[in-house]
């Protein structure tokens, strides 16, 4: 393996070498989603993070019906869930949810029925493709699919089945119904991890979104910490390590999360965030910070970028970590990410110059 090379460099830091040229990677989802000439900005350095899909599963009450239409020039998403006990449906337009399933909480009895027998069984499929398809130019990350449970269970319901409203007034008076389907998600939860750690794919993410002004300190401590213990306990005596997409404001549960044996995938500095990354790098020394410029640098001239991209690096460094693009694409990418790569590529030491003209 070429040690300058995305992948390389991605080892080096896994390992905990210091990063002289760190590395700079976009979602795969921009990939396929973004009208951007990928080509030209991976010939200049940028690498991939590739998501798949680790399990198959299997949902015999429950059966996805979906619509699609027009909407003002965008696209309306409509899908029901039908089960045996009664059907559900929830909306999207575009990439934006606007209808959630749980409307009352008998829905949740409905959900439950859903999620009832579930069966999982590994797959090694599109984790092996994936790496083919990328070479030494980025890195593959296990997932736990799109389609539910890709969240720790109270996430997933506050944020993809009832939303963060109906939610929080369910939690507060702990209804039955959604404390059932708590406990039946916890537990097919941790049988999907556990086929999961039976593939190749050495991390494995769950896409939190972490909310915590609207979930809480406290019942991230209550219904959360426990979870992620049993969690990482499945991981590591496998050898794999955890992700959690934390994009949001984290200062109010940063020891919480120092005691966590995880790592922070598009762990994101003030405005969107709440803490800087030298902060985050002081309250965490070892874990892997996986770091996303916030949008709003790249709308600053380039010299203020550059400026903020180097703090970065050195808040974090001198190592176990990278910087990413993860939640969008800078609105002017055909200037600023390529110059994003070139400040990068000017942080090379000696030793690592050596060694590629070596190669």
């Amino acid at each position: 393996m070429d040690p300058n090379s995305i992948r390389g460099r991605f080892e080096l830091a896994f390992a905990g070498e210091p990063a002289d040229w760190p590395v700079y990677a976009v979602y795969d989802w921009f990939v396929k989603n973004r009208p951007v000439d990928w080509p030209s900005l991976f010939a200049r350095g940028l690498g991939q993070i590739a998501h798949v899909d680790l399990v198959r599963v299997e949902r015999p009450h429950l059966e996805i019906v979906e619509r699609r239409e027009d909407a003002g020039g965008r696209t309306r998403r409509t899908t029901r869930w039908i089960t045996d006990r009664g059907e559900l449906e929830e909306s999207f337009v575009g990439e934006w949810q606007q209808e959630y399933l749980v409307k009352t909480p008998g829905d949740y009895l409905v959900l439950r029925r859903a999620f009832e027998d579930t069966r999982y069984a590994a797959t090694e499929e599109f984790f092996r493709q994936s790496e083919a398809e990328l070479g030494d130019g980025g890195i593959t990350v296990g997932a736990l699919g799109w389609a539910p449970l890709r969240r720790s269970p109270l996430l997933q319901v506050q944020v993809d089945f009832a939303g963060p409203e109906r939610f929080a007034l369910d939690l507060v008076d702990e209804t039955p119904e959604l404390m059932g389907l708590l406990e039946l998600l916890t537990d097919l939860t941790l049988a999907k991890l556990r086929e999961a750690v039976r593939t190749p794919a050495r991390f494995i993410k769950l896409w939190e979104n972490l909310a915590v002004e609207t979930l809480g300190p406290p019942n991230y401590r209550r219904w959360l910490v426990p979870l992620y213990r049993k969690i990482i306990d499945i991981l590591g005596a496998a050898g794999k390590r955890l992700l959690v997409h934390y994009d949001g404001k984290l200062r109010a549960i940063a020891p919480d999360i120092a005691a966590l044996d995880f790592d922070i995938d598009s762990l994101t500095p003030p405005p969107e965030g709440d803490m800087t990354v030298a902060e985050a790098r002081a309250a965490w020394p070892e874990k892997f910070l996986w770091l996303h410029p916030p949008l709003g640098w790249f709308r600053e001239p380039r010299p203020a970028l550059l400026e903020r991209i180097r703090q970065m690096v050195r808040d974090a460094g001198p190592r176990r970590f990278c910087l990413m693009i993860s939640e969008d694409v800078p609105s002017n990418w055909q200037e600023q990410v390529p110059a994003v790569l070139e400040a990068l590529e000017a942080m090379r030491s000696p030793r690592n110059e050596a060694t590629s003209s070596q190669a």
